[in-house]
């Protein structure tokens, strides 16, 4: 392609005034330095003000159509740019419907997950609530039953006296310990309960330390149900305790009342 086949549809469009801005610089820079470029834009416009003047006088010269015919022919053809815009959009719109379903499936898991979280926060709260109160009414029902057996434990030799009561309940294997006065432990020493039965070997009852006041309690350790007490008693044991057998010195023994 030479220069003036370049610049032939830049001369046509500047003929007629179509040609701005940036467009319009290089072919005037081309113009200052091309005399044939610059008698082709002559002619041109020539042509253009003949046509002009046809609308309202004679017919222009064949020769002006013509020209000006041949140079709009020798204006490139372009396919029209497709609008990118819009159908680039709507192209893109299932992608962003399925992004937009990815992020509403997270959330909702998320909202899920928590909301199972908290639902076993409260059912773990309601089983030890309840726990706790089923602990509660069998510590009352070992005071109260009618059939709970009640014995005191007393050491007569030493001043203030240590003493113990129990409430035993057989039947279910209850059993609350209350006791005051008691000596404070020795090193590497600890007070053990035991339910001395009517027949067969004692049986360990719990382990417990006295506050600075010497009381004490042990409730409801767990034990054997319908075991018949003969009396009750506290040892001064190893601080591990003895479990199978008293091994140590009983600090107080009581009978059933």
């Amino acid at each position: 392609m030479s220069v003036h086949e370049q610049f032939a549809e830049d001369l046509a469009l500047h003929a007629m005034g179509s040609l701005q801005g940036e467009e319009l610089a290089p072919l005037q820079a081309h113009l200052q330095t091309c005399a044939d470029c610059s008698r082709e834009l002559e002619l041109l416009r020539g042509d253009m003000a003949l046509l002009a003047m046809s609308t309202a006088g004679s017919a222009p010269p064949r020769r002006a159509r013509q020209r000006l015919l041949e140079a709009v022919a020798r204006e490139p053809r372009h396919a029209a740019a497709p609008i990118r815009g819009r159908r680039g959009f709507w192209s893109l719109a299932p992608w962003f419907a399925a992004a937009a379903a990815a992020v509403m499936v997270v959330l909702l898991f998320e909202q899920n997950r928590e909301l199972k979280s908290h639902v076993a926060a409260m059912n773990a709260l309601f089983v030890d609530q309840k726990l706790q109160l089923q602990r509660a009414q069998e510590v009352v029902e070992t005071f109260t039953a009618s059939e709970s057996q009640q014995v005191t434990l007393v050491a007569a030799k030493t001043v203030p006296q240590p003493q113990g009561k129990t409430f035993y309940l057989r039947s279910k294997g209850g059993l609350i310990f209350l006791a005051n006065n008691l000596p404070q432990l020795p090193p590497e020493k600890i007070y053990e309960l035991w339910l001395i039965p009517k027949t067969g070997v004692p049986i360990a009852a719990g382990l417990f330390k006295p506050d600075t006041r010497g009381s004490a309690s042990v409730v409801n350790p767990p034990l054997p149900t319908g075991v018949e007490a003969k009396t009750f008693a506290v040892t001064l044991e190893p601080d591990s305790g003895s479990h199978q057998a008293p091994r140590g010195t009983f600090v107080i023994v009581g009978v059933g009342e």
